[in-house]
């Protein structure tokens, strides 16, 4: 607000990067987006965080350990959050070319690999919603080999699936930021073992840099050159 009484300009900007009329171009500058308003103002606009302790090694099976041990810290919405950024601006970088590359014949693509992420965090939010709810239905496992050819990745898409991990994790969000102290550290069953809804969180934050971290390793240095 203005001495004058008027609300002050906000500027949105963003700096488009040289192919902005393509939809890389639009996911990486959204992205980027910088607002320019007065820090104190932004924090009295956002809700309050809800501060959320990391979940005890009985909260999700051992298996889960490999994922749960890549997120350090107890800020998992930030996490969660800073993660929908990293990935709009690892994809908005890869071309059509590299988005079917595997590889080794056996392996999934890239596009199979964003296909997956997307398909594994909507099951895990999903038993999240359950387990924060109080819901003590025991929860299916699935296989996540048989969703790959279902799924068609390789018939969309790099852009088009770079925007719908952007959906997924908008609704992941959306329910994370929206529970209550108490509905974190509620228990459930799922795949036959004890999961909290904060050891879910964690499970979503840690697959994701998990096969973030092999198509930086093994995917992205191994694709040949044009």
């Amino acid at each position: 607000m203005r001495a004058d009484g008027r609300i002050a300009r906000i500027s949105c900007s963003p700096e488009l990067p040289a192919n902005s009329a393509s939809d890389f171009g639009f996911v990486a500058a959204i992205a980027n987006l910088e607002i320019r308003v007065p820090r104190s103002i932004i924090q009295r606009m956002m809700p309050k965080r809800v501060a959320v302790t990391r979940p005890q090694p009985d909260e999700y099976a051992p298996y889960y350990e490999t994922y749960v041990s890549l997120i350090p810290g107890d800020d998992i919405v930030g996490t969660l959050e800073a993660q929908r950024v990293q990935m709009a601006q690892l994809l908005a970088a890869r071309s059509e070319r590299e988005g079917n590359f595997r590889y080794a014949p056996e392996k999934w693509s890239v596009k199979e690999v964003i296909g997956h992420i997307c398909d594994a965090e909507r099951i895990f939010a999903y038993r999240l919603l359950r387990i924060a709810r109080g819901d003590q239905t025991p929860l299916a496992s699935f296989e996540q080999n048989d969703y790959i050819a279902p799924g068609a990745f390789g018939e969309r898409t790099l852009a088009d699936l770079a925007a719908e991990f952007a959906a997924v994790r908008a609704a992941t969000m959306a329910l994370v930021q929206s529970l209550k102290a108490e509905a974190w550290v509620r228990r459930g069953t799922a795949s036959g073992k004890t999961v909290s809804a904060r050891a879910l969180a964690y499970i979503i934050a840690g697959h994701e840099v998990h096969h973030r971290k092999i198509l930086d390793e093994k995917y992205f240095p191994a694709i040949p050159r044009a």
